[in-house]
């Protein structure tokens, strides 16, 4: 009840209800309407993900994932499900920073505006209805210049959008992928092994000196930026205190912007805020193909909002259709 205690230290935030396990939780959300849900993984009768789904299902409302266990993979089915982030529980002996920082992460994700939760079968049903690109946007098609690697920036709603346009790309897909995703500290490293168990391709946490390879997903760590020299091999550089969001898409894209040019390809997804923008600029700048998720497809459309607005952006498509576009990108003859 430690997260209880310290919401009520907080005038501005009003506890409407308690459930005491899953199922309880859906019939509450449906009943009182709340502007937020925290949610632990771990409860009887019905445990956090299968909560979630249905909640996600017939009352969508911002949810926020509760959890000390770090290594649980269920953490991040209920992400893919509709909830927005992961923070860690808190207990009773945690500092005033930590208090004052997991209200002001809750009332954050609170004002998210949840558009639609859109599961795979509906994506696939809405495949045959999506219109087509603005006419200021270039289609997908051989360039000339075969892309190196991939760079990905996502944060709110990642985990699940990662899976899904990663999925069906195959073992022996010819390019590294890289990605930078916003995400509670602790968590990077059960989520690299979440999506390797999702996906054909490798994934672990870049490391210094990594040589990105070939069918191999490289994801940043949760405290420190992941950039490319110029070698071509990673570095992993610690948060500066003056810096907002560490992990950085930005520092990832301008690193890639440097090293491979036109050769690269940067895609941005959904999330709050505005990290990415400036580094697509450069990687648009230099020549590369830019990708963003569009706002129907979003669970927030904040950062690929930015970027189109920057006009740095080639390619607007839904989640479902992105990675069959880097595959004609890297496989023009496909």
């Amino acid at each position: 009840m430690a997260l209880v205690s310290i919401l009520q230290t907080d005038p501005g935030i009003q506890i409407v209800g308690i459930a005491e396990n899953g199922a309880e939780a859906v019939q509450m959300v449906e009943r009182l309407q709340p502007d937020l849900v925290t949610m632990d993984i771990h409860m009887p009768v019905m445990d956090g993900y299968e909560a979630t789904r249905q909640i996600m299902n017939q009352t969508p409302c911002p949810i926020v994932m509760i959890s000390s266990n770090y290594d649980s993979g269920h953490i991040f089915d209920a992400l893919k499900a509709g909830a927005l982030t992961v923070i860690k529980k808190p207990t009773a002996k945690d500092s005033p920073e930590i208090f004052a920082a997991i209200i002001s992460q809750l009332k954050l994700m609170a004002d998210v505006k949840v558009l639609r939760h859109w599961s795979e079968d509906r994506m696939k049903a809405k495949a045959t209805a999506v219109s087509q690109p603005p006419k200021s946007l270039e289609p997908a098609q051989p360039r000339g210049v075969k892309p190196r690697l991939i760079a990905i920036a996502s944060s709110t709603g990642g985990p699940g959008a990662l899976a899904t346009i990663l999925r069906p790309l195959p073992a022996d897909f010819p390019v590294p992928i890289l990605i930078v995703q916003h995400i509670s500290k602790g968590f990077a490293e059960p989520f690299a092994s979440w999506l390797d168990r999702q996906i054909n391709l490798s994934v672990r946490i870049g490391r210094q000196s990594d040589e990105p390879k070939a069918g191999e997903v490289l994801i940043a760590p949760d405290d420190s930026h992941m950039l490319v020299n110029s070698r071509g091999s990673i570095v992993i550089q610690k948060k500066l205190p003056h810096e907002p969001i560490c992990p950085s898409a930005n520092h990832l894209f301008h690193s890639v912007a440097k090293m491979y040019g036109a050769t690269a390809v940067g895609v941005v997804l959904t999330g709050m805020g505005d990290d990415g923008a400036d580094g697509l600029q450069a990687m648009h700048d230099m020549g590369a193909y830019t990708i963003a998720q569009d706002k129907e497809s979003c669970v927030v459309f904040g950062m690929p909002a930015v970027a189109i607005a920057r006009g740095v952006i080639k390619q607007v498509q839904p989640l479902d259709q992105i990675s069959g576009t880097l595959s004609k990108l890297v496989r023009p003859g496909n």
